[in-house]
């Protein structure tokens, strides 16, 4: 069995569920339940009043759930988080916890196909009881589609040479494996040149990120809390790539996932939100020391005007 410890480390645990300013009888969220980290937190600082809703889609995080009267699991994607608050009763929240990216586990268990480390069917499906695979996408997407998401989504600039190879190599073989997709690159593990890790790590995300719908699925969630956060409520966000940061930036500071303002006749920008920290939290040295994971992480929180 997969158990909280070996599943997953919270990153910012303090930081992050400090900028929530918990209130003991408040309603919350964490829409990233893994291992139960940062909910247990939530939990311990509730009073018998307050309540948490954790939602995680990862069979696997199943395994993890909390004995509380105070808490309820959520067996779903986050980006349904208005449609669930709905049909539990809740109509405003004190709080919301985003934790995104890709958990521990998700890259240390080799069946999932998340890493290049292990060689395993490509997969790097969240729920993976549903959905296409990344297998699905690398042999029926078109060469442009392959391009267009190794641009956007993995941000390498030679992404239509990469889609190319991709197309050629499964002229003869599909892509079944992540030792497929290191061979159609032409990239060898045992290879001593740094870049190639830096373009897989790219590459790899950019397939997750297609296969999960990520950014469709945080756009919709960020919305969602948008709407569900009460007066003073706080929103707490950790990312893990520029991308996500980007989003979750501009919502925060223009009430929207394009970073768009809005301006009254005055010239003052309407947002729902106040920035609580102008600049961004990151972990400090000794996190970022014994838990890797944390060492691209940025905490940013707001509050609801």
């Amino acid at each position: 069995m997969i158990t909280a410890e070996t599943y997953h480390v919270p990153v910012l645990l303090k930081e992050s569920v400090d900028g929530l300013d918990i209130q003991p009888d408040g309603i919350y969220v964490d829409v990233t339940f893994g291992g139960g980290g940062h909910s247990k937190e939530i939990l311990s600082r509730l009073g018998s009043k307050g309540h948490l809703y954790s939602f995680d889609q990862d069979a696997d995080a199943e395994n993890n759930i909390v004995d509380d009267d105070r808490f309820t699991f959520v067996r779903s994607n986050f980006r349904y988080i208005e449609n669930w608050m709905q049909y539990y009763g809740v109509e405003h929240i004190d709080g919301l916890l985003a934790d995104l990216g890709v958990s521990s586990h998700h890259f240390d268990d080799e069946t999932r196909g998340f890493s290049f480390r292990f060689d395993a069917p490509l997969d790097m499906r969240m729920n993976n009881r549903a959905g296409k695979t990344a297998a699905d996408i690398l042999n029926d997407y078109t060469e442009e589609q392959l391009a267009d998401i190794f641009y956007l989504y993995g941000e390498l600039k030679d992404s239509r040479r990469l889609a190319k190879m991709i197309a050629k190599y499964r002229q003869n073989q599909r892509l079944e494996t992540t030792q497929n997709l290191m061979d159609a690159l032409g990239v060898q593990s045992t290879a001593t040149n740094g870049q190639w890790k830096k373009d897989m790590a790219k590459a790899f995300q950019a397939l997750r990120i297609e296969v999960n719908h990520e950014m469709d699925a945080l756009r919709e969630m960020l919305n969602g809390a948008t709407n569900l956060l009460k007066e003073g409520g706080r929103l707490s966000v950790i990312t893990y790539h520029s991308l996500e940061d980007r989003i979750v930036k501009n919502v925060m500071k223009a009430g929207n996932a394009e970073g768009k303002m809005n301006q009254d006749f005055f010239g003052r920008v309407q947002t729902p939100f106040k920035l609580v920290n102008n600049k961004v939290i990151v972990p400090n040295d000794e996190e970022q020391t014994t838990n890797p994971r944390s060492r691209s992480a940025k905490l940013r929180i707001a509050e609801k005007l």
